[in-house]
């Protein structure tokens, strides 16, 4: 693993050096995990189409998965790099944080700059969904987890729960299909895959992946060194240093693609895609990056999830209250960058004071 070739090289140097690296790792991750992201969508879009893929079916999976790829790269190598032993803290922090910034930051920000209208058909369908999918993913964590945990201080999402979160989004894809084949016109006709010849896509794909997940090994490299020296050095519980650092740097560090696309769409009017791209990322993020992490070694954080995984639904039941009005306004924007506030003081007080809920 190359956290752990990492973590050798950084042994013996001073502290100082140490922190510099971490924090390096991290930036360099981080910007891998963007860039990359967005060529190995691009290389995937466009042999899709060469293969006579519908434009339809490319934007509700590929192009779809792909602002979800960042968060898959950094939870699958904390997963994996947990298998020796340890806490998935930056794993399950990463996606209940993306969450949890999707909404609150992300959405905050691009209603802050333009309203946003709510369809009745995303207020009965995708917004439901999201909470039914986070209610499911509360529940693992609260009721079932206990099973897969490394000690009674533990939760952890098991690997057939995690096998459930993966079916789950491969129906959800089904679903989606089916709904944009019924209702064509809520589907864009015109899809935005590049111009490119085939041997230039299938470099992009392999290039593309190659850095996905070369800057999730930065990333978690990065984010555990920061949280290690941080624990250490303010005598800190280390599990609550790293879930701070993973539902705070991580989460907005791998929410950059759906910020970024969501702030772009709202200034240029499309209001519809900046609400859809966070709904549909947050779905994603449950059942793919979640289910996937979990079915390659089981998730486990201790107890002080449980206040994040509930945060993550009520801000989502909150998205739910003000779609139902039809239009999320700047006051609606305001009130979630507010609640983004007061939560990062919270993630703050609690890993200084040491508090479990």
């Amino acid at each position: 693993m190359l956290v752990d070739f990492l973590n050798g090289l950084t042994e013996d140097l001073n502290i100082g050096i140490q922190i510099a690296l971490f924090v390096v790792g991290l930036a360099l991750g981080v910007f891998c995990l963007v860039k990359f992201c967005d060529w190995f969508v691009d290389g995937a879009g466009v042999i899709a189409a060469k293969l006579k893929v519908s434009p339809l079916i490319i934007g509700l999976t590929i192009v779809a998965m792909g602002t979800s790829l960042p968060e898959l790269a950094v939870s699958i190598s904390d997963s994996i790099s947990a298998i020796g032993g340890g806490n998935s803290n930056v794993a399950i922090g990463n996606v209940v944080g993306s969450n949890i910034c999707n909404i609150l930051l992300v959405l905050g920000f691009s209603v802050v700059f333009t309203p946003i209208s709510v369809k009745k058909s995303v207020n009965r369908r995708e917004i439901p969904i999201l909470l039914g999918v986070t209610a499911i993913a509360v529940l693992f964590v609260c009721l079932f987890g206990l099973h897969g945990a490394v000690s009674v201080d533990d939760l952890a999402i098991t690997r057939w729960e995690g096998a459930i979160l993966v079916v789950g989004i491969v129906l959800y894809i089904v679903y989606l299909v089916l709904v944009a084949k019924r209702h064509p016109e809520q589907v864009e006709s015109e899809s935005e895959i590049k111009n490119m010849p085939l041997w230039k896509a299938v470099i992009f794909v392999i290039v593309g992946a190659l850095g996905i997940f070369l800057g999730g090994q930065l990333v978690v490299f990065g984010a555990k060194g920061l949280a290690l020296q941080g624990a250490a050095a303010l005598k800190l519980d280390r599990d609550m240093s790293e879930a701070l650092v993973g539902l705070t740097i991580v989460a907005v560090g791998t929410s950059l693609p759906e910020l970024v696309t969501s702030v772009i769409a709202a200034r240029k009017g499309q209001n519809e895609l900046a609400l859809g791209n966070v709904v549909g990322s947050n779905i994603f993020n449950i059942l793919f990056v979640l289910g996937i992490s979990a079915v390659v070694n089981p998730l486990t954080t201790g107890t002080q999830v449980l206040v994040d995984a509930f945060v993550m639904l009520g801000v989502t039941v909150l998205l739910m209250i003000f779609g139902m009005r039809g239009k999320l306004n700047r006051a609606h924007g305001a009130i979630f960058l507010g609640c983004y506030v007061v939560y990062l003081v919270y993630l703050i007080l609690r890993t200084i004071l040491g508090w479990t809920f």
